[in-house]
């Protein structure tokens, strides 16, 4: 459990380094960007598909597992559609006054509020994919954990650049960043307190079907938007097949 909710910070604190590269460098080069997110998004679909999604049908069947899998699909989507947050390509705000950085300083700094905000709550099922994916496998933990933290690198970078830009203060841009971050390891805390008294194998594979649900709509409705939003022609889909690719070689050797 211990080790899951370190995998957990570890995965939700990378925002931080997101925040650093906000803060230390101008900007990483957008083949960089759309071939790592690329890898993050296919370990993460590959993942859910091949190992959380399989492991719990063979738990609970077919059905109640494809249906918890939608499930988690849907809970997702309620989270986006109620608190939407924004950032490098992906657009889920209409760009209003708020979110156009010529408007003035002020209005730059309430799109690094509203942007931690929402990837606060965001980060939170991330958090329990992390800790719950670590609890039935800890390779698989593992590389849940490393996928999370991959995509949260430009999630920190769109926190502490605006508010940056914003205030000239580099403590409340990184502070925002962190606590961002900090999120995840809640979701894992709570998945701890409230999962682990009544763990089964049943459960846990409900559990499993429903973070692999999670796990695609965050693939598919975040990274891979951002990661194509970069002028890389199509290095976002040869990141994606590394990543499977990488994933598919690792799960062999384990078996």
């Amino acid at each position: 459990m211990w080790i899951a909710l370190l995998l957990a910070l570890g995965a939700g604190l990378s925002t931080t380094v997101g925040s650093l590269l906000g803060l230390i460098v101008k900007k990483p080069g957008p083949k960089f960007m759309s071939f790592t997110l690329g890898f993050s998004a296919g370990i993460m679909i590959f993942v859910s598909f091949v190992e959380l999604l399989a492991k719990a049908m063979q738990t609970v069947g077919f059905i109640g597992s494809n249906l918890v899998f939608f499930i988690g699909m849907g809970t997702y989507f309620f989270i986006d559609l109620f608190l939407p947050h924004e950032y490098i390509g992906q657009h889920d705000h209409p760009q209003d006054k708020y979110y156009r950085i010529d408007e003035g300083m002020r209005r730059l700094e309430r799109t690094g509020l509203l942007v931690a905000i929402g990837i606060s709550v965001h980060n939170f099922p991330e958090g329990i994919a992390t800790f719950v994916g670590t609890l039935e496998d800890m390779n698989l933990g593992l590389a849940i954990a490393v996928a999370i933290a991959i995509h949260n690198i430009p999630e920190g970078l769109a926190i502490s650049a605006p508010v940056y830009a914003a205030t000239g203060s580099r403590e409340k841009a990184f502070l925002w960043s962190f606590l961002s971050g900090v999120s995840e390891v809640v979701g894992a805390g709570l998945a701890a307190i409230f999962l682990m008294p009544f763990l089964s194998e049943s459960l846990m594979g409900y559990v499993l079907a429903a973070v692999a649900g999670i796990m695609v709509v965050i693939s598919l409705d975040e990274i891979i938007p951002a990661a194509k939003s970069f002028p890389s022609e199509h290095v976002p889909l040869f990141g994606m097949m590394a990543g499977m690719a990488l994933m598919m070689v690792s799960l062999w050797m384990l078996k």
